[in-house]
């Protein structure tokens, strides 16, 4: 508690183009394709090619800051930001520095301190690297080197250093992913390596204004790595100016196997990489018609559909955050909310976060691969609520749906799952029931009276889970009462 937390975020976004960010060459999951298939003379960093921008990663690029609030600029440059490394053929990175696409954005976030605004500074187009591949074995250690990433079309959106909690670093990161894929411009597998976070982290006492010496994580990919990776380090550098060290401003890796970061190199500063302009590209000139048509296709922002979702359909604002955060997961939900005609349409919502999802996280499966579509989750819905089975039993229904691909009346009918509201059956079977335990009824009117939970699930077993709950619990209450 002596130190106040400084972090701030640099996020890099893969656009999800057809080709690269300077060349024709197909982009190409580099998880489930051979090395080096998708190269071409530009993006090996051959002498004498020559760049051309991708316009649709410009579009990707005005989309995610026209989300953010960013002034849109009408000149950009790309300049070369020169540094070595085994995976960067040419040398150098084509990047945007003095000048980027888009300057001054905002997102307002919420977390459990209320409503923080954090401060865009700018989102800029680059180009990626390579991949190196570390082999180690018992004789050498190299590195091999896959060149199909070089030259994919990135988006690079830094923040201001207004975050000064993990908290707050969730919160942020958490939008930022919602809204790239709202954009369509990234689809946040953040395992695939197309979403990555690097935070700048300092500390100072509290009270004071002048930033502590800024270190840098590269490349965390997933939300877990992040919050620990900057909790170790907060941790870190609190311990080192207790004892009276002094932290080093430089680049770190996360280690996830040993749970901590470790130093990769000094940490440059913008002269280190000695920026000059492109001189094979010229200015990237965006004027106000092509801003406004870009503003015109925008889909609606999550935090937009939350807030509707809580007033349209009476969501929970922790239902509508979850919902509104997934494209694929709100249009399931509103295509099966739509289809309702007499259940409530939030029922929709609590069948799709809990029983709906449950089974993706056990399948693999995905909402677009789904046997029960919208219309047909809609349908089971509503006969739970007519009334023809109960709770229980639409759940086993729904298994059955999922696995076979079946309607949930044909399923009904086939199985014989329709739900007993006979009074004179129901009144029988308590009755037996009752009678099979002599014991617990006596302790029942003794006075144990969660015993009569125990009774009612006694019936619905014998019942095959297929009495009214309603209308067994009233005959159980008026027996129970009786005897």
């Amino acid at each position: 508690m002596k130190y106040e937390t400084v972090i701030g975020l640099e996020v890099h976004a893969e656009l999800a183009t057809a080709s690269k960010m300077f060349c024709s060459c197909p982009v190409v999951d580099t998880t489930q394709t051979e090395p080096n298939i998708s190269v071409c003379p530009v993006c090996a960093g051959m002498p004498g090619s020559l760049p051309v921008v991708n316009q649709q990663a410009v579009e990707f690029g005005m989309r995610v800051a026209l989300a953010l609030e960013c002034e849109i600029q009408h000149t950009s440059i790309f300049a070369r930001k020169n540094y070595f490394y085994p995976d960067l053929p040419k040398g150098y990175q084509i990047s945007q520095f003095e000048y980027p696409l888009a300057l001054r954005g905002r997102m307002v976030v919420n977390t459990s301190e209320g409503e923080h605004l954090i401060r865009i500074t700018r989102v800029h187009l680059e180009e990626d690297a390579g991949k190196l591949t570390h082999v180690h074995n018992d004789n050498e250690d190299y590195s091999l080197v896959d060149l199909n990433r070089a030259g994919v079309g990135l988006l690079e959106i830094v923040s201001e250093p207004d975050m000064h909690s993990i908290e707050d670093v969730r919160a942020y990161a958490t939008n930022l992913r919602a809204i790239v894929r709202a954009m369509g411009i990234n689809s946040g597998d953040m395992e695939k390596g197309v979403l990555r976070f690097e935070a700048n982290i300092s500390i100072r006492p509290f009270g004071t204004k002048e930033l502590g010496p800024r270190v840098e994580i590269k490349n965390l990919n997933s939300f877990r790595a992040m919050e620990r990776g900057i909790t170790y380090e907060l941790e870190r550098q609190a311990k080192t100016l207790d004892a009276g060290g002094k932290v080093d401003q430089e680049t770190r890796g996360w280690n996830e196997e040993k749970q901590c970061t470790y130093v990769q190199r000094s940490k440059e500063d913008a002269h280190d990489y000695r920026y000059f302009t492109e001189p094979d590209l010229p200015p990237l000139v965006v004027d106000d018609a092509w801003i406004e048509r870009v503003r015109a296709s925008l889909p609606e922002l999550p935090a937009a559909k939350a807030s509707r979702f809580v007033r349209q359909y009476n969501l929970t604002k922790i239902e509508a955050a979850l919902l509104s955060t997934d494209a694929e997961g709100s249009e399931y939900f509103e295509n099966c909310a739509r289809a309702l005609k007499t259940a409530p349409k939030r029922t929709a919502a609590t069948w799709l976060l809990g029983e709906i999802f449950a089974w993706i996280n056990q399948s693999g499966e995905t909402l677009s691969t789904l046997k029960v579509r919208p219309a047909m989750l809609a349908e089971l819905i509503e006969t739970a609520q007519s009334g023809l089975i109960n709770l229980n039993t639409a759940k086993t229904v729904l298994i059955e749906m999922l696995g076979s691909g079946k309607g949930a009346k044909a399923i009904i009918e086939e199985k014989g799952l329709a739900q007993i509201s006979d009074n004179s059956f129901i009144s029988d079977l308590v009755k037996s029931v009752l009678a099979q335990y002599p014991a617990e009824l006596a302790s029942y009117h003794a006075g144990k009276e969660t015993l009569s939970n125990w009774f009612f699930g006694q019936v619905m077993k014998a019942a095959s889970g297929k009495a009214n709950p309603a209308m067994l619990r009233a005959e159980l209450e008026k027996q129970l009462k009786q005897n």
